[in-house]
């Protein structure tokens, strides 16, 4: 199933009657969240996540109400990794409504060795229908696209592949990303795809296949041979995306 809009992930809902009839059942499902499992396993594409990013972008949840809940059940040791994340979220709000030109503007200028100017400000066809040179980007970006939902890390992987592999500006990304994500957050998206970036970060954020299998766990069986533009050493693909440093 495609799914365009939060509506269609439950059935007998619109948009109308779905906050009311929604958050209970929302908040109960909390109750199977670990934060230590989820502090352990949260890199993982198929980790213990909360799943709860829609729910807050739509207003059916806050953060502190989700504070509130962990706090009944959890100390802050066993939870830390999961309150800075919600804790990320509100910074970068906050963040946005002080600095409101930002969330389309670089914070700083590429720590890449380029120059702005020197990355292109549209995605090619073959991102935008999920067919590049390398497979597992390919599935990354029909997840994105037949779902509105995708891991973080996996989100991680697409945007350092579009800005540091294929030399295009974050921005552009960035728009995919919202346009696609049920729990799209313009301040979230568009200062972490700046983070990706080194825009506003102190260095860019690259990966490589090691990287993605290890992550990966059985969730997805990857071919090494159809995914030749990733493979390498941090300091092979290092030497070939940035030349300059």
């Amino acid at each position: 199933m495609q799914i365009k809009k939060i509506t269609d992930l439950i059935s007998n809902t619109t948009e109308q009657n779905l906050p009311s009839c929604v958050k209970s059942e929302i908040l109960s499902l909390f109750e199977n969240f670990n934060p230590e499992k989820y502090a352990k396993t949260r890199n993982y594409l198929d980790g213990h996540i909360s799943r709860l990013s829609i729910a807050i972008k739509h207003g059916i949840v806050t953060n502190q109400e989700i504070f509130n809940l962990n706090k009944q059940k959890y100390s802050y040791i066993e939870s830390e990794k999961f309150i800075q994340e919600l804790a990320w979220r509100d910074f970068w709000r906050s963040y946005a409504y002080q600095n409101p030109d930002y969330l389309w503007k670089d914070v700083e200028e590429y720590k890449t060795g380029f120059k702005s100017h020197d990355y292109r400000d549209e995605l090619p066809n073959d991102i935008l229908t999920g067919q590049t040179p390398t497979a597992i980007i390919n599935h990354f970006i029909r997840e994105l696209i037949e779902t509105g939902f995708i891991h973080n890390h996996a989100r991680m992987y697409l945007a350092s592949y579009i800005v540091h592999f294929r030399k295009i500006k974050w921005q552009a990304g960035a728009k995919f990303f919202l346009e696609h994500l049920l729990d799209g957050d313009l301040a979230s998206n568009n200062f972490s795809w700046q983070w990706i970036a080194s825009t506003f970060a102190g260095k860019p954020y690259i990966f490589n296949l090691d990287n993605v299998i290890k992550y990966s766990g059985k969730k997805i069986a990857i071919n090494p041979s159809e995914n030749l533009e990733i493979d390498g050493s941090y300091e092979d693909i290092s030497k070939r995306l940035f030349p300059n440093l």
